[in-house]
C-alpha cells in the first residue's frame, strides 16, 4: 500500500467528463462501501445485447431547472440499504470521476438523493489506494464558486417567459384556488387548474404517466400546488406520489399531507419531538374511558374525530357523564377519537400561523362566536392580525418542519403553561388571513415555488425574499 496517498477533506468537488457533468459535490463517507449519485426517470434499454440505463440528473442541490440526460451501461443491480435502514434495488454503473487531478474509474449506484445535502456520496471503494481523508476539512481539492457554476452550466439554462405550474384541487371557484391562479398569472406564470376526480394514472416502470380528462398527459408541469380536501386525501396524495415519479415538484409532498391528516400519527410525532400540546389521550376499549377523560384532566373536555378540518368532527363535553357517553357512542361506532383537555384560560381564542418555506408570513388571532368553542372563521368566528412572540414563532414553524410541509396553517393556543400546538394543516385557507392581515399569501406562494425551482422573475432587479411578521 502506497505510504504518499493523497488528502481529501469531508466533501470534494467532483466532475465526470463522460456523463457531462462538470461540476457535483460529493459527501466523502467511508462507512459506504459503494459510491452512488442523485438519479432520477431510471428507464432499463437494450442496446444491441447489452443492457444499459438511461437516467436524468440534477447535479445541483435545490436546483431542479438544471438537468443531465445521460446513458450508461448496466454493470449489475445490488439491493442497497439506504442509512435510515431501508434496501432498495438499484443499478450500478461505472464512470470516470476526476477529484481534483486524479481521474481514475468508479462504480455508482443510481440513487434517489433529493432528500439529501449532497447530490453524491463517495464510498471507500473509489477511495481505496488512492486517498486519507481528514475529516477536519471540507473542499481540500478546491472549492467551485457560484460565477463558476453558472458558467459551467450555462448552456443548460434556459430563460422562460415563466413557469407551469398545475393547481391540484376539486372546487376552481373557492377563493384560495381562485386568487393562486391569479397570483400565479401576475407573476407571468401558465396556470392550469386540474380537478383531482379528474386526473388518473399509468403505473409503468418505463413510462408513468398522469393524465387529464380526455386523455391529456400532464408531463411538461414544472410544479404542482395541491389543494386537496379530506374526503379526497387517498386520491390526492397517490397522484402527487406520481407526479413526483414524472419529476414535477410538489409544493407539499403526499408523505407531508398523509402525515398531517392523521391527527394521532401527528399528535405522536409532535410529542415526540418535544412540541407542547395539549395533554391528549386515545383508547379502544369503553372499560376505559372514565380513566381517559380523568387522564387528560376531566370534564369540560375537548372530542376530535382523527380526520377531521376546519372544526368539523370536532365536540366539546362539559360534564363527566356527557362525555362518556360521546365517547362511548363514538366507539360503538368503530371510530376512532382523541380527546384532549380543554383550555379554559384561552377564551375561545387560538392563533393562526401562515408558515412557508420555514417561516412565519402572516398570523391571526381568531375568536369564536359566541356560545361556540370553536374559533374557525367557518363557524362564525372572527379573526384580526395577530403579533406573535418569538417562542410561538418557533413552535409553528418547528410543528411544519415536522411534518416536512412547505406550506402550512399551524393552529396554537395560548395556555397559562405557554403556547400549546392544536393542529397542523397542510391546504390552508386564505380568505380569512387575507382579509384580517391584508397580506398577499397567494404571491408568497408562488415565490416559494420560484425560489424553489431556482426561477429568477425577469421584473425582479434583486432576490425576493419571503415576508416574515415581526414577533412582540
Amino acid at each position: 500500500m502506497s505510504t504518499s496517498l493523497d488528502i481529501i477533506g469531508n466533501a470534494e468537488w467532483c466532475s465526470f467528463h463522460t456523463l457531462k457533468i462538470p461540476a457535483i459535490k460529493a459527501r466523502i463517507d467511508s462507512g459506504a462501501k459503494t459510491s452512488s449519485i442523485q438519479a432520477s426517470n431510471i428507464k432499463k434499454f437494450k442496446k444491441g445485447n447489452q443492457s444499459w440505463v438511461s437516467f436524468e440528473i440534477n447535479p445541483l442541490q435545490d436546483n431542479l431547472s438544471i438537468s443531465i440526460a445521460c446513458e450508461a451501461e448496466v454493470l449489475d443491480s445490488r439491493l442497497v440499504k439506504s442509512s435510515s435502514g431501508i434496501s432498495e434495488k438499484r443499478y450500478v454503473i461505472k464512470a470516470p470521476i476526476q477529484v481534483g487531478t486524479s481521474k481514475f474509474e468508479i462504480e455508482l449506484t443510481l440513487a434517489n438523493r433529493d432528500g439529501m445535502d449532497f447530490r453524491m456520496l463517495l464510498g471507500r471503494e473509489a477511495m481505496r489506494n488512492r486517498f486519507l481523508v481528514d475529516p477536519s476539512k471540507s473542499y481540500v481539492k478546491g472549492q467551485v464558486s457560484q460565477s463558476e457554476l453558472d458558467k459551467m452550466y450555462a448552456h443548460l439554462m434556459y430563460h422562460k417567459t415563466g413557469l407551469k405550474i398545475g393547481l391540484l384541487a376539486s372546487d376552481k371557484n373557492l377563493y384560495s384556488n381562485k386568487r393562486l391562479m391569479e397570483a400565479g398569472i401576475a407573476r407571468g406564470h401558465e396556470m392550469h387548474f386540474y380537478n383531482i376526480q379528474q386526473c388518473y394514472m399509468r403505473l409503468d416502470t418505463a413510462f408513468p404517466e398522469v393524465r387529464y380528462r380526455g386523455g391529456s398527459i400532464l408531463h411538461d408541469l414544472d410544479a404542482v400546488i395541491p389543494r386537496i380536501r379530506p374526503s379526497m386525501t387517498f386520491y390526492g396524495c397517490a397522484l402527487l406520489r406520481q407526479f413526483k415519479a414524472v419529476g414535477t415538484y410538489c409544493l407539499n409532498s403526499d408523505t407531508s399531507i398523509s402525515q398531517s391528516r392523521d391527527k394521532l400519527f401527528s399528535t405522536q410525532l409532535f410529542s415526540a419531538n418535544n412540541i407542547h400540546i395539549p395533554i391528549t389521550g386515545f383508547a379502544k376499549s369503553p372499560l376505559d374511558t372514565k380513566d381517559l377523560i380523568s387522564m387528560v384532566g376531566g370534564a369540560p373536555l375537548i372530542i376530535k374525530l382523527l380526520q377531521s378540518a376546519q372544526g368539523k368532527g370536532v365536540v366539546s363535553a362539559e360534564t363527566n357523564k356527557a362525555a362518556e357517553s360521546v365517547i362511548n357512542a363514538f366507539k360503538s361506532l368503530q371510530t376512532n377519537i382523541l380527546v384532549q383537555e380543554f383550555i379554559k384560560e384561552a377564551a375561545g381564542k387560538d392563533l393562526r400561523c401562515f408558515v412557508v418555506n420555514g417561516k412565519v408570513i402572516a398570523a391571526i388571532e381568531r375568536t369564536a362566536q359566541k356560545g361556540e368553542f370553536r374559533s374557525n372563521i367557518h363557524m362564525g368566528g372572527s379573526a384580526k392580525k395577530a403579533k406573535i412572540t418569538a417562542e410561538e414563532r418557533r413552535l409553528a414553524v418547528k410543528a411544519a418542519k415536522i411534518l416536512d410541509l412547505s406550506v402550512a396553517g399551524v393552529d396554537i393556543i395560548r395556555s397559562n403553561r405557554g403556547p400549546l400546538l392544536l393542529e397542523v394543516n397542510s391546504s390552508p385557507g386564505l380568505e380569512g388571513i387575507e382579509a384580517a392581515t391584508g397580506q398577499d399569501i397567494a404571491n408568497q406562494m408562488i415565490i416559494a415555488i420560484e425560489k424553489k425551482l431556482k426561477y429568477h422573475h425577469p421584473n425582479s432587479s434583486k432576490t425576493e425574499k419571503l415576508s416574515v411578521i415581526e414577533g412582540e
